[in-house]
């Protein structure tokens, strides 16, 4: 026999629940999930506190991460409680309880004064000192007038109907200027030019105003003066030098004569011994 048409709710498929779409988080392990041989195994002293902490946790294969935090059951409701003192529906539906506007019990905002006004009536009337300024302004108070509220105190400006109020969009940065380092190269050709037009500066500048003297540049362009001798004492001094000479040759001519001499006598004894 054909089985039997199935019914719209079975014709359909299983919608799936909110639980299943959206699961829990998953709740911090402990050591009775921990398996042999599992990547969370632990030789020795084992504590749960190991697998709380997330620097020591180690993910589970096919797992999503654990949260290491500890939460609430499953009946923990998330938020804020408020405590209805209203009464609840029954009373929403009974009576309706409106709030009563209050009036404004604001006071007027008393306008300031218009000094500019009141000093200039009082030299149109004469009152010159402080004392009488002050007594005029007790007597002829005025107050400024009511300020306009509007942004914009007279008529707005006249402006192009294509016109774009802000700020202008900043241009795109050039990459491949910054790859090759092109500012760079700018900056450094930049420096050199102002180096080189310094230097140039500095060649030309002409010292303007007085030099003061130190005491080191004036000894650097100090000389000692010198003493200029007499002619006489030159010729002193020459004939003094010619006589040295002299005597000098003459003491020379002496010696070689005595030394020849006993040349010659230590010839003639040798001569006669011999003899």
């Amino acid at each position: 026999m054909p089985d039997p048409p199935l019914g719209l709710a079975e014709r359909l498929p299983r919608r799936l629940s909110v639980s299943q779409i959206c699961p829990p988080p998953r709740r911090p392990m402990t050591l009775v999930e921990v398996q042999r041989g599992s990547e969370n195994e632990r030789l020795g002293v084992a504590r749960d506190t190991m697998l709380q902490n997330r620097l020591i946790l180690k993910p589970e294969l096919g797992k999503p991460w654990r949260n290491c935090h500890a939460l609430p059951g499953y009946n923990f409701n998330y938020g804020l409680y408020i405590h209805g003192l209203d009464g609840g529906v029954p009373e929403a539906i009974g009576h309706w309880n409106a709030i009563k506007p209050t009036p404004p019990t604001q006071k007027e905002k008393e306008k300031p004064r218009d000094y500019k006004a009141m000093n200039r009536r009082a030299i149109k009337a004469g009152y010159v000192t402080a004392p009488e300024n002050n007594l005029y302004h007790q007597l002829k108070d005025t107050r400024r007038r009511d300020d306009d509220g509007r942004r914009f105190k007279k008529d707005p400006p006249n402006v192009p109907p294509d016109m774009a109020y802000g700020r202008p969009p900043r241009p795109s940065t050039p990459f491949f200027d910054l790859l090759q380092h092109r500012y760079r190269e700018r900056w450094m050709d930049q420096q050199r030019v102002v180096s080189v037009a310094k230097q140039a500066e500095q060649k030309q500048k002409i010292h303007k105003g007085k030099l003061y003297e130190t005491r080191t540049t004036i000894l650097r362009k100090y000389q000692p003066p010198r003493k200029s001798d007499p002619l006489w004492h030159l010729i002193v001094i020459n004939v003094c030098i010619i006589i040295f000479w002299l005597f000098d040759s003459f003491v020379r001519l002496q010696m070689y004569l005595f030394m020849l001499l006993l040349f010659i006598i230590s010839i003639a004894l040798s001569v006669f011994e011999v003899l």
